[in-house]
């Protein structure tokens, strides 16, 4: 049997301790337990999942590419500051066929660029305000709605697991959560990459389609994704097998990072995850929500969870991130802020 992605409505997860809130928090840990996706709707924000509120935040897109480039990231333009934050372009020969921003809490609140000596916690660049008017408040507002969505999660995820709901949260002040804006094009045919091979191409239901986000885990907390009702994400379910996650509007796709995946002992899943490319231009809007760069991860008390030995999330985050192609070339920038025990 093929295993769905469960539909959570949320509304009671923002309100007193109640039945209702039982009721969610169990259908959110069986999703988290089980195949390690789920979908969720009502709750304060859903009203930017709308075609038309998520196109505030797309404007940026069309920009036009001198401006881009005024965002860009050391790696791709080597006279730039910024390291972890800003703009990635198209990598025609990458599998990952796609461009956009990574922006930081700064966006949501400026006073929150903390460490000046750490790429994670460097300010983020953003295009001017008279190059797209009103887009930074959109922005912040999109991040603080995201933020509020995450905590609510991470606490029903904390009840779920039998601990105290706030057992998560001194871990999260000062969180570096990520809010990412994707464009993926259709790919030039034109551009003599050769996206036969199984790398780049996969059958699905009897058609192939190319790979345009390669198959991967989330590394982090827990991620809320935004799609713009095209279909093209897919989850790998427990038998192997890969399930569409509907882009329904309206609802955030939820899925669960390898960070509370190791925290919990295996109880939570972190599910591989992959988007193959539809009919037309497709974007996405992933909110990685994320613990505060000093947080010490350490074992929860779960009975029966292997211990593991504490470390710190930046300099886990920072190993992980570098391996993707957009952050390639940089993992050599930032050394682990703790050494590992001898």
């Amino acid at each position: 049997m093929t295993q769905d992605i469960d539909t959570i409505g949320i509304a009671d997860l923002f309100g007193p301790p109640s039945p209702a809130r039982d009721r969610a928090d169990g259908h959110i840990m069986a999703a988290a337990s089980g195949i390690g996706f789920m979908a969720v709707r009502d709750f304060p924000g859903d009203a930017w999942l709308t075609p038309d509120r998520r196109a505030q935040l797309l404007r940026i897109f069309a920009l036009p590419d001198s401006e881009k480039q005024k965002l860009l990231r050391w790696n791709f333009d080597s006279t730039r500051k910024n390291f972890y934050r800003g703009w990635f372009p198209l990598q025609p020969a990458a599998v990952s066929y796609k461009e956009g921003i990574d922006m930081g809490p700064d966006i949501a609140d400026p006073a929150r660029v903390s460490a000046a000596d750490d790429p994670l916690c460097e300010p983020t660049p953003l295009p001017a305000e008279g190059t797209v008017p009103g887009w930074r408040a959109a922005a912040a507002d999109y991040y603080r709605a995201m933020e509020t969505v995450g905590n609510a999660l991470m606490r029903s995820i904390a009840r779920g697991l039998g601990l105290p709901e706030t057992i998560f949260d001194p871990y999260f002040e000062h969180g570096i959560s990520t809010l990412r804006l994707i464009r993926y094009p259709l790919r030039d045919a034109t551009a003599g990459i050769d996206t036969s091979g199984p790398e780049f191409s996969v059958v699905h239901k009897g058609e192939l389609r190319t790979i345009i986000g390669r198959e991967h885990a989330d590394s982090g907390f827990v991620t809320l994704l935004a799609q713009d009702g095209v279909e093209g994400l897919q989850a790998k379910n427990r038998t192997g097998e890969w399930i569409d996650v509907p882009p329904a509007n309206g609802t955030l796709a939820v899925n669960f990072g390898q960070l509370l995946e190791r925290w919990t002992g295996g109880r939570v899943r972190a599910t591989r995850h992959r988007v193959i490319a539809p009919k037309t231009t497709r974007f996405s809007i992933p909110f990685f929500y994320e613990p505060g760069v000093n947080a010490e991860i350490a074992p929860l008390p779960l009975s029966g969870a292997e211990p593991f030995e504490p470390f710190l999330y930046g300099d886990y985050l920072w190993e992980s991130a570098t391996n993707f192609v957009e952050m390639s070339g940089i993992k050599n920038l930032r050394q682990p802020r703790r050494a590992k025990a001898s």
